[in-house]
């Protein structure tokens, strides 16, 4: 593997290792305004959410790494202690990098990126109207991390008032990862959609104890067909069932019935693994029971 020493590489290197380790990051498009009533609209992918009670999100404002200045985003919310935090859809992602670029102080990037400035409710900047999104904040505390080039400036802010366009909720009043079809960033200029084929739902229950790895047998572990994704779901069961209850779970599955009439291994591994990659963890669970694998 390329191991790497941060103090001996050059930072824009770096930060481009990390860039490309550390992603998808979802964006804030933020939003402030200065003191003289400017208003400011530029993208940040450092950036999440963490905490709840209090509602807290926190970005950072990265200190140049080409000349060690930093950025208007960061000298408005010194200044006013205030910033909205938008939400970036596919819809606009054009529009967001197009934001992204280093106009000066005096220029509004609403009018730059043909976005469509929303007066907030509880602060001075404005929301971004096209996004399905948009959280008002007030900043907390903002740490500096360095004084050099490519330093962050951690901005801890706390949501006071969240805007969700109803276009994006599901039946139960949820975010729809479909409907609100968010970009993430990665290294470069790559992004990353988060919709459609690329969204992948793992439910995995938290409050009752899986059997982990250590509970599955050396013949599974040691399988050549099975891999770490379809043991994990084996091991997330809180118990695999008994001989009888595999027969049960297994008596309309012509295929595994067969199978386990030939007692071919790799054969039924292969369709223990079909049986997991669709979903499928109890039938797989009862047809290695039945296989005889030790279980």
């Amino acid at each position: 593997m390329l191991s790497i020493d941060p103090s001996k590489i050059p930072t824009k290197d770096l930060h481009q290792y990390i860039l490309g380790a550390v992603s998808p990051r979802p964006i804030a498009f933020a939003s402030t305004i200065s003191t003289e009533g400017v208003p400011n609209l530029a993208p940040y992918s450092f950036f999440n959410a963490f905490s709840s009670n209090p509602p807290i999100l926190i970005f950072s404002s990265n200190r140049r790494v080409s000349n060690n200045t930093t950025k208007d985003t960061l000298k408005n919310v010194e200044d006013t202690g205030e910033v909205v935090i938008n939400v970036v859809p596919h819809a606009i992602v054009r529009q967001m990098a197009l934001a992204s670029i280093e106009y000066g102080p005096e220029v509004n990037e609403f009018v730059k990126s043909g976005l469509t400035p929303l007066p907030s409710e509880c602060v001075r900047p404005f929301r971004v109207a096209e996004s399905p999104v948009q959280m008002e904040c007030t900043v907390e505390k903002i740490l500096p991390l360095g004084e050099a080039g490519g330093a962050g400036n951690l901005v801890i802010c706390r949501i006071v008032r969240m805007h969700i366009s109803e276009s994006v909720l599901n039946e139960k009043g949820r975010i729809d990862p479909h409907k609100i079809d968010l970009m993430g960033r990665m290294g470069r200029f790559y992004y990353v959609r988060a919709s459609g084929a690329a969204v992948e739902e793992i439910v995995q229950e938290v409050t009752s104890l899986g059997i982990g790895f250590d509970g599955l047998p050396k013949a599974l572990l040691h399988s050549k067909v099975l891999t770490g994704n379809n043991l994990g779901q084996l091991a997330s069961l809180t118990a695999l069932p008994d001989a009888a209850a595999a027969r049960q779970i297994l008596s309309d599955d012509p295929r595994a019935q067969m199978l386990i009439a030939r007692l071919s291994p790799i054969d039924m591994q292969l369709y223990i693994k079909e049986l997991l990659d669709q979903g499928a963890v109890e039938k797989g669970a009862a047809l290695a029971v039945l296989a005889g694998l030790d279980l």
